[in-house]
């Protein structure tokens, strides 16, 4: 049986390559991969027998693989959230591990996937709706970001806006450094506070407290004066301007 490790902490990742090891000797790991990107790109062009995934992972959830390519082997999905949401998708396509994970319920979870069948999307959707219900959820705190030969920690109250330029993406502080982000905005967008961040434009993501001011535009739109400032003007969407408004009063 070839397995897939979809996890980005080396603990948990050294935990499963010994229960596979103990219990299935026979098993070959084929790849331990540590973000979305990664797995969607592996995925795409391989076919693993098994599949275990943590919920969390360096560039967002597991969830956002399944939208990105076709996934046709079980899914054995570990995670830290509440066991009793767990339990409650004990389903045949797929199961889950609450960590720290048990011998005895990994055994039972790697017998049953060989049992299974090989549609799991839309257990995995519910999984999705469940944990965010369930769950508080956990946001971004603070960003790591690499300066010539400095590695710099960035907290995430530190930082006034992240904006796309020439398809990278550049984080600013509140004091106006800026610095290079190694995630695209729509990665950016699921690990920050809602409360805190707003996404202005298909370009900026802002913190609250850098909005400046705001005024009419042409269209209904409206337009947005950050501090520090961005050079490009920014203007938010007709369509996004109630959402907007919202957020600003903190609805």
């Amino acid at each position: 049986m070839k397995v897939l490790i979809v996890e980005d902490e080396v603990p948990a990742q050294m935990q499963l390559e010994r229960l596979l090891k103990t219990h299935f000797p026979d098993t070959e790991i084929v790849a331990v991969l540590t973000s979305i990107e990664k797995a969607a790109d592996w995925l795409a062009v391989n076919a693993p027998d098994l599949i275990f995934m943590d919920v969390e992972l360096s560039d967002g959830q597991c969830f956002e693989i399944f939208k990105r390519v076709e996934v046709k082997a079980p899914v054995i999905i570990t995670t830290a959230y509440d066991q009793f949401a767990i339990k409650a998708f004990k389903v045949n396509s797929v199961d889950y591990l609450l960590k720290p994970i048990e011998s005895t319920e990994f055994v039972k979870a790697v017998e049953k996937s060989s049992r299974l069948s090989k549609s799991v999307v839309n257990d995995l959707k519910a999984l999705e709706e469940l944990l965010k219900k369930s769950t508080p959820r956990e946001y971004k705190k603070r960003f790591i970001t690499k300066q010539n030969d400095q590695i710099i920690v960035l907290q995430v109250e530190e930082i006034a806006f992240f904006y796309a330029e020439d398809k990278a993406t550049f984080i600013v502080s509140r004091s106006g450094k800026r610095y290079f982000s190694e995630y695209s905005l729509d990665n950016l967008e699921d690990q920050l506070d809602p409360k805190s961040y707003f996404r202005l434009s298909r370009g900026c993501i802002a913190n609250i407290q850098s909005v400046k001011s705001v005024s009419k535009h042409f269209n209904s739109r409206l337009k947005i004066k950050l501090e520090p400032a961005l050079i490009e003007s920014i203007l938010v969407s007709r369509i996004r301007v109630p959402d907007f408004l919202n957020w600003l009063e903190g609805n």
